[in-house]
Order: structure tokens, then sequence, then C-alpha cells
């Protein structure tokens, strides 16, 4: 990836390159259990996982109301719950919480002692600044923001136009393959996470 003195830039995925989910399943069997269903940690979890799948590739879609419905829509078939959808939408929101992945704080801390600008560039909702307010980056740039998801290269630029930086100065750090293809689309450098070991 070159030296850091090659960039102007950083770009980071959020979801398994910056933060990590925190396990939502004791939450949401609680939930079910406390309106009458009772499920195993394995079902809920299969039906997390079903919801996750959904969400995914529509985390760009507005409006965000809508697409928490549909979301919980699809968790609650997979857990074969009968459970009114718009009653079970705030406590399944509240169930989902994240947390850094080890030596991303720590990492973001050297790369703007390096003068590095900073920007999580991730395929999430419009939630996504709110989630991770506590990391100091100079953006934060949703596909729902951008109106397409990665690996389109428009969240990239975005997020390239908000740092004022050329695409050849900067460098993106993700977990998956549609980092690495909107990256180098929107003409950027790429490094595999995890994070702290793409700086080592």
């Amino acid at each position: 990836m070159g030296r850091l003195s090659d960039l102007d830039a950083v770009t980071i995925d959020a979801y398994g390159t910056l933060v990590t989910l925190v396990d939502p399943v004791p939450a949401l069997q609680a939930a079910l259990s406390e309106r009458g269903v009772e499920r195993d940690p394995a079902a809920v979890a299969n039906a997390f996982r079903a919801e996750a799948e959904f969400y995914t590739p529509r985390s760009h879609e507005r409006p965000l109301e809508e697409l928490r419905r549909r979301c919980v829509e699809v968790f609650l078939r997979a857990a074969d719950a009968e459970l009114d959808v718009d009653e079970f939408v705030p406590p399944f929101i509240d169930a989902i919480a994240f947390e850094p992945l080890p030596g991303a704080t720590e990492t973001i801390a050297r790369l703007r002692a390096h003068g590095l600008a900073l920007a999580v560039v991730s395929n999430w909702d419009e939630t996504l600044p709110e989630r991770l307010a506590a990391f100091e980056v100079d953006a934060i740039v949703s596909s729902s923001e951008a109106g397409a998801p990665k690996p389109d290269p428009a969240i990239f630029r975005l997020a390239l136009e908000r740092l004022g930086v050329r695409p050849e100065r900067a460098l993106h750090v993700g977990d998956s393959p549609a980092d690495e293809q909107g990256a180098r689309a929107a003409g950027m450098r790429f490094a595999p996470a995890p994070l702290a070991e793409a700086f080592a």
C-alpha cells in the first residue's frame, strides 16, 4: 500500500473493519419471550442472520422507517413469531449495538497523529453517524447518503469530496470484495482489514 507519506487520507469500512456487533441474541430472545414467544438461541440467531442478509444489500434504501419495518418482518417470519411488526421494531432496534474491534480506536489515533484525513465509508443506513459518534474522524458517509451501496464507487467519491483529497492520494481499508472493488473503481488504493494490521 506504500508509505503513509504517500497518502493524504484513509477511508475505513465500518462493520467488520472498525466495529463488530455485540451479540443481539440474548436481548432478542428476551423480547420475544416477553411477548409469549419462546425460542432457543439457535433459532433466534438464525432469524437474525436472515434479517442481516436482507438488510445488507438494502442499507441504502429510504425511508429508514420502512426499511426497518421490512427487516423486522423478515426476522419475525424467520423466527416463526406471529407478532405485530410495528410494535416489535423498537425492541429489535434496541437489541442492536456495536463495539470497536481490537486496535481500531488506537489505529485511528495514530493515523490522525500522522496528519491524515479520515473518513468512514460503509454500506449502512442513515444512522451511521450516530452509531460511530465515538470515533474521531473527519467524515462519515453511508450508502444511504450516497444513494448506492459498495461496490458502486459513488460512496467513495462522496467521501473524497468531503475530505478534499484526490483518489490517488487515498487508501481504503475494508473486509470485503465490495470494499476493494469500489475503492479501486474510484481510483483509490486498498488494504485489507484488520485495520490495526493494515498499519502495523
